[in-house]
């Protein structure tokens, strides 16, 4: 499907914008995009409407003005759906980032690039920056998303227990950085 118009790039957008909106590792940037767009397709039913995108982008402290919005996404949505497949959510994602950086030819990246890449969204869910991941940031993540996963904090204790080798009580960098490789082997 062409799409010959790009998305509006709002100078709020503009501004919020961070180089990890598109990884140079085509191969994590498909997983992470994919883990996107289950979060944000809040009904499952495999379509994000505008109404799903807004949410999701007002939950994440990213608020875009609805009529702005609908009409980025408009370009994208197939005749006769009500929202965005995830091919399409894909080619709006992509057009986005070719605005924001460029045209976003994806090269593997160097080991150091990668790792950077790892610390970035290690400190996402690392809220106080003391090096770990604890039970309450993770949860309190989830619960930002919006997900069920974040409601109970015996499952969230369970999510880190999972990749939790030290037994800590708690996700460290390393512990991490394995989890979202065997993440990125398992969708490969």
């Amino acid at each position: 499907m062409a799409h010959l118009t790009p998305p509006v790039i709002t100078p709020a957008l503009a501004r919020t914008a961070a180089p990890s909106f598109r990884l140079r590792s085509t191969s994590l940037n498909s997983v992470r995009l994919r883990r996107v767009f289950d979060l944000f397709d809040r009904n499952g039913d495999g379509e994000i409407t505008v109404t799903e995108l807004h949410l999701a982008l007002d939950r994440l402290g990213l608020g875009a003005d609805p009529d702005e919005l609908a009409a980025a996404v408009a370009a994208y949505i197939r005749p006769g759906r009500v929202g965005l497949g995830f091919d399409d959510f894909e080619a709006f994602h992509c057009a986005i980032g070719n605005a924001l950086f460029g045209d976003g030819t994806a090269v593997e990246p160097k080991a150091e690039e990668e790792e950077e890449e790892m610390r970035e969204a290690f400190r996402v869910f690392d809220e106080n920056g003391d090096g770990y991941i604890s039970a309450a940031e993770l949860q309190a993540v989830l619960d930002k998303l919006g997900l069920l996963e974040g409601r109970s904090i015996d499952g969230v204790r369970r999510m880190i227990a999972a990749v939790d080798r030290d037994r800590d009580g708690r996700v460290d960098f390393f512990e991490f950085k394995n989890m979202m490789h065997t993440i990125e082997l398992a969708a490969s």
